[in-house]
């Protein structure tokens, strides 16, 4: 019984610290959270992104920039990591439907 009172305790000061974290971080109301089924296209836009870029810096969470953020970051990265126009334009794709 003792368990059971510890764990639901914990679960209890678990979820309620992310809920104030949560507020506390938020200025503005949070977007629901958008859910992207990937299409093989967007898969392998997914996955050229973290082949190529990993290889050189950590990854940025798409979220991070607007999609006008994007735009430059992404002709400046694929010149250094010398991708194809195929390659960007899969890359920018899969970045796109996670903003």
């Amino acid at each position: 019984m003792k368990n059971i009172l510890i764990l639901a305790a914990l679960a209890l000061f678990a979820v309620s610290c992310g809920t104030q974290k949560t507020t506390a971080v938020a200025a503005t109301p949070a977007e629901p959270a958008k859910t992207v089924v990937l299409t093989p296209e967007l898969e392998a836009g997914r996955d050229l992104y973290e082949n190529n870029c990993a290889k050189c810096h950590k990854l940025k969470d798409p979220k991070k920039y607007t999609k006008e953020e994007w735009g430059p970051i992404l002709v400046r990265m694929g010149k250094k990591a010398k991708l194809d126009e195929t390659q960007m334009a899969s890359i920018t794709n899969y970045i796109d439907s996670q903003l």
